[in-house]
């Protein structure tokens, strides 16, 4: 059994725990969040324990979702793979390439997963996609699909068209 807890149960964090209370061998150990309302109603519509310090999963779960706005990443990132607990980090991984090239060093070294939540890439158009485009030389992206009103606390590149980006990476097997 897999034990998982959740940083972060806004709308993208609802959704991890919700998977992760799906997931057969995986335990959804907690949620966190520091709005303590929304982390007890997440936690008891998914049978788990709400927590509203991120510190408080350390010693009870194997891996964990950082899904706080992106300012928040480098440092909660940080502390999780000192404690050596496995992540899975909402893009963009953190603000600047500095952090992020930190909080990569700091995972090979202590042999934690860092994994960033690329998940386009798995969407099924996509995966067909990239069996039948050989060696591409020019590739357009044009996003389809209903404008979203959001609140994010990065730009469009960090916040979608990093989306397009590794798409295009994965299809040219980059």
């Amino acid at each position: 059994m897999v034990r998982v807890g959740v940083v972060g149960v806004g709308y993208l964090g609802q959704h991890h725990a919700r998977v992760y209370s799906e997931l057969p061998g995986v335990e959804l150990v907690g949620v966190v969040d520091i709005n303590r309302e929304r982390a007890r109603e997440v936690a008891r519509r998914y049978s788990t324990t709400p927590f509203f310090d991120y510190r408080d999963l350390f010693g009870k779960v194997d891996a964990v979702s950082i899904v706080v706005p992106t300012v928040l990443h480098r440092d909660i990132a940080a502390h999780f793979i000192e404690e050596g607990i496995n992540i899975l980090i909402e893009k963009p991984v953190t603000t600047t390439l500095e952090e992020a090239k930190e909080l990569m060093e700091m995972a090979a070294r202590k042999n934690v997963i860092l994994q960033v939540g690329h998940i386009e890439r798995f969407n099924s158009a996509v995966m067909e996609l990239a069996k039948i485009v050989d060696n591409p030389i020019f590739i357009e992206c044009c996003r389809m699909g209903p404008y979203v009103n959001r609140n994010t606390d990065v730009g469009v590149v960090l916040d979608l068209m990093i989306h397009d980006i590794d798409i295009v990476m994965s299809i040219v097997k980059s």
